[in-house]
């Protein structure tokens, strides 16, 4: 047994005995019964899908096998050991629990070897090998590399083994295993046999007639797949089908003649070893020429849909741009740029999918509708066009220069094979680069200094603003976080040099158990300081002095959510032999605990969703006054100093204001939290994802989710200290450093885009057994790979609603240190995220930009990825490289563009929340 194969598969095969079926016996993996279903003559399945599983089908084999094999009631079992492959995936190749299960293996190929008898032929094959961390599905050396042990009683080749051939071109396994076994070749394998294997210990002639049965065997095989598979998928090319036909046909004439002509002679002419020779190489060509054939055609590529594609991309891709642009200047911007080429497009779609059924020669209806789809926007693109003059294009396109050259360096490192295997390391410079090219290029156009005096101007020097220290300050944070975030990284096989983070590994995997503490709480406590950092952001702006059950849950759901996860922690690291009679009920918690933690958080979203509100209204009697009022002149306490209540609507005011002059007694209402509700919203609703998601990984990753909440909190303030035009804008560079934060965190959560990469643990949080679908861990592995797509999409208004966020703290450190009642007044009147109800209009809008400026540059690079798949198509790297990365960036484009709608809509609810409660107010 070697500690490179991750599963083994002991098959045993009498020698047969004629008859019509052979008795399969088979257990183990039940992935068996999916793939061969009711084709076993007796069967023992057992679940085989989770990972952290170590024993359940070992025991299970090991229960049947041996009174199986004594029985005699089998021709071929095949028995499939799961627990190496498992103990692999949980804890490494370098674990105590592999020695464990390796000297179970051992000892079981011992046992069974005195179980089985003289005409018994065993098998003991591993399906792949393993990386250094336990996994496998690449194509390194350690992962497609795996062991064949075959073993009989009775010597299998005669006097010797026979000699191995330097090279063997084309040949397959599953053909020569076949037939040692007696049993057809699989009706789809079109490999090329070993006939070296059949030459037996007889003269050349008896040697070279063997070996020309055995590849009449082969190809007659291969040939009764082709002439099968051409009538149903009709995808191989008709002459090269025909050239093979010819060539087999004469080969067979041949053989027939040959065999007649050997047939019933003692002695064999010398003319004919030199025909046999030839009529075996002319198979040995045919089975050759026929695979070169088949992986050509299953190889091919469709050049125009692939053209198709990445028009229709980047047509999209320019309607964002575009739409973003006009968004804020057009009066009739949904019907004349989004509603009439909705319906151009739907009009030409119906029309191009009739002809599709009436014309004879049958159109592409997929490829049609795209080239549809892109041409309905030409009417937009030419609005727009008329909308714009010239010089106010050039001048907009100027200004997007610096953001955009680091978004086209993004997309075009995607044409490199090697910045893509590198880009673990490509995007945090490339986010790096971009804050510090932005501080660079507000020092080139003076806005970091003060206007020059003259005596500055006399020194030749210029002072720099007070904000420039805490910009600089912020720059060397996220310079920190970015830096930091290198340790949580994951290797590939292309780089050999690389070592994977020992933070990937769960504490399962230490062996010393003072470290598996340490880091236990070191974990706890990150959590419990993120409740905290939450819960004292909100209780800062007034969001937690309420009643309501969002309220509630934030305060002691939170904490609860926390000790559920931590409980996980503790009994998923201990050791499986180390609790004893224990293990019934850390069985039990291992599966309640991640419930109980889905349960709190639906229980924490479903309230999000009901009633997002977190302000909380507190009613007095005056004589007079307005309706919603600040607290005038000096608090009387921190908390009606820190949570001032924010003036909103001017126009309800103003229309109380003849009823108030007239002495009517009204209650003033002083709401805490009104000027943040927005953004508490957004951040209770990142929490609870947050916590979702690092239950999902392992515990030490917990330390990156870290990073990305700060480096996120960074970047927001960042953003909010540069000085904008409109507060109603979010600029380009905010967009595009937010998307790259969210792509540095796909590598420093421990992803890469390669399969083998995936962390297939993750469909098991919270469950023991098989899933009934495979809907459920679908999603469950898709949230683990794509975390930091997920939170910084839900996140992204975020980016525009946090300037206003942070109207009071930067108002409070302008103001003077002495001024009059009425001054004061003024500075505490902190409209805040209520300015952005000042103008309905504007805020929609604003939202809707922001939307589009994501998805323009989530389309951008996805657009890379498509052309870089199409043009290196030929590439030697492209299965390996360029498609994956093809296919995990389409899927985080599609969860990213999901996840931007739920953030927006979470907004939008909370609008309508809002202007709800203005409408009860009103009432009162």
């Amino acid at each position: 047994t070697s500690r490179s194969c991750a599963r083994e598969a002991a098959s045993e095969e009498r020698v047969p005995t004629p008859k019509l079926e052979r008795r399969v016996v088979f257990m183990g993996d039940d992935t068996w019964e999916g793939l061969f279903p009711k084709k076993f003559f007796r069967s023992y399945f057992f679940p085989s899908f989770n990972v952290k599983d170590l024993h359940t089908v070992d025991d299970g084999i090991l229960q049947h096998l041996y009174p199986t094999v004594d029985s005699g009631e089998w021709d071929v079992l095949i028995a499939h050991f799961l627990g190496v492959d498992h103990c692999g995936h949980k804890h490494g190749p370098d674990h105590p629990e592999m020695a464990k299960k390796l000297t179970q293996m051992n000892e079981m190929l011992r046992s069974l070897v005195d179980h089985l008898g003289n005409d018994t032929l065993l098998l003991v094959a591993g399906d792949h090998g393993m990386t250094e961390t336990g996994d496998h599905g690449g194509d390194s050396e350690k992962e497609v590399n795996a062991a064949l042990f075959v073993y009989s009683r009775t010597p299998l080749f005669g006097s010797g083994p026979p000699e191995e051939p330097e090279t063997i071109p084309q040949v397959n396994l599953v053909p020569t295993v076949a037939l040692l076994l007696g049993v057809p070749i699989p009706y789809s394998n079109i490999g090329e046999v070993m006939a070296e294997l059949f030459s037996g210990d007889g003269d050349t002639v008896s040697a070279a007639l063997q070996q020309l049965s055995v590849y009449h065997i082969n190809a007659k095989q291969v040939d009764r797949f082709l002439q099968s598979y051409s009538l149903v998928a009709q995808d191989l090319p008709a002459e090269q089908l025909q050239h093979l036909q010819e060539l087999f046909s004469s080969a067979v004439e041949e053989h027939t003649q040959l065999l007649a002509q050997v047939q019933g002679t003692m002695l064999v002419p010398p003319e004919l070893e030199s025909r046999l020779g030839g009529l075996i190489g002319r198979f040995q060509r045919y089975l050759r020429e026929a695979r070169a054939v088949c992986t050509q055609s299953w190889a091919r590529f469709h050049p125009l849909r692939m053209v198709g594609g990445c028009i229709l991309i980047a047509s999209s891709c320019l309607l964002c741009y575009m739409a973003s642009e006009l968004a804020a200047s057009s009066h009739s911007f949904y019907r004349s740029c989004l509603l009439y080429p909705l319906l151009w497009g739907l009009v030409g779609a119906a029309l191009l999918g009739l002809a599709h059924v009436f014309t004879q020669e049958g159109l592409d209806l997929l490829l049609v509708s795209s080239w549809a789809a892109a041409a309905s926007q030409l009417g937009f693109f030419w609005h727009w066009w008329g909308q714009h003059p010239k010089r106010t294009r050039l001048a907009a396109w100027l200004g997007l220069a610096f953001p955009m050259g680091i978004l086209f360096f993004r997309c075009g490192a995607m044409f490199s094979d090697s910045f893509v295997v590198a880009e673990a390391r490509v995007t945090p410079f490339l986010l790096a680069s971009l804050v510090m090219l932005l501080v660079g290029k507000l020092h080139w156009d003076g806005r970091l200094t003060v206007p020059e005096g003259p005596k500055q101007q006399l020194l030749g020097f210029s002072s720099y603003r007070r904000e420039i220290w805490y910009l600089l300050c912020l720059v060397a944070m996220l310079l920190v976080c970015v830096r930091l975030s290198s340790f949580f990284h994951q290797c590939r096989e292309e780089i050999p040099q690389c070592r994977p983070s020992v933070f990937l590994s769960p504490l399962a995997s230490l062996r010393s158990t003072r470290a598996k503490n340490l880091f236990y709480l070191l974990c706890v406590a990150l959590l419990a300081g993120l409740v905290y950092a939450v819960q004292s952001w909100l209780r800062h702006y007034g969001n937690l002095n309420s009643s309501d059950p969002l309220v509630l849950f934030v305060r002691w759901g939170f904490p609860l959510v926390v000790l559920c996860i931590a409980c996980y922690w503790a009994v998923a690291s201990s050791a499986d032999d180390s609790l004893g009679k224990l293990q019934e009920l850390v069985q039990v918690a291992v599966i309640v605990f991640p419930w109980a933690v889905y349960g709190l958080a639906s229980v924490g979203l479903l309230l999000l969703l009901c009633n997002p509100m977190t302000v909380f209204a507190k009613d007095t009697r005056e004589s007079a006054g307005s309706i919603v009022t600040p607290y005038l002149g000096v608090p009387s306490s921190e908390v009606d100093f820190l949570h001032v209540i924010p003036q909103i609507y001017k126009r309800m005011q103003e229309s109380q204001k003849n009823r108030l002059e007239r002495g009517s007694c009204r209650a003033t209402v002083a709401a805490y939290g009104l000027g943040s509700v927005y953004s508490a919203a957004l951040v209770i609703a990142l929490t609870l994802l947050g916590f979702l998601l690092m239950l999902l990984h392992s515990e030490r990753l917990s330390f990156a989710f870290l990073l990305l909440f700060m480096e996120a909190f960074v970047l927001l303030h960042i953003h909010t200290s540069i000085p904008i035009s409109s507060p109603f804008s979010v600029p380009w560079y905010a967009v595009i450093s937010w998307i790259l934060a969210a792509s540095q965190f796909f590598y420093s959560t421990g992803h890469q885009p390669i399969f083998p990469a995936i962390h297939w643990n993750a469909a098991f949080v919270g469950f023991h057994l098989d899933h009934s679908t495979n809907f459920l861990p679908a999603v469950l592995v898709g949230a683990n790979t794509f975390a930091s797509h997920i939170l910084f999409a839900v996140g992204c208004p975020l980016l525009l609603l946090w300037p206003f966020v942070c109207e009071m703290s930067s108002s409070q450190k302008k103001k003077p240190k002495k001024e009059s009642r009425e001054e004061l007044q003024e500075v505490e009147e902190h409209m805040m995220e209520m300015r952005l109800r000042e103008s309905p209009e504007k805020f929609s809008t604003a939202l809707l930009r922001l939307g589009l400026k994501y998805l323009f540059v989530l389309g951008a690079q996805l657009l890379a990825c498509v052309c870089a798949a199409m043009i290196l198509r030929r590439h030697l790297m492209v299965w390996k490289v360029f498609a994956p990365k093809f296919l995990f960036e389409s899927l985080g484009f599609v969860v990213s563009s999901i996840c931007l709608l739920l953030g927006i809509s979470l907004v939008m609810r909370v609008d309508c929340a809002v202007s709800t409660w203005f409408s009860q107010l009103r009432l009162r």
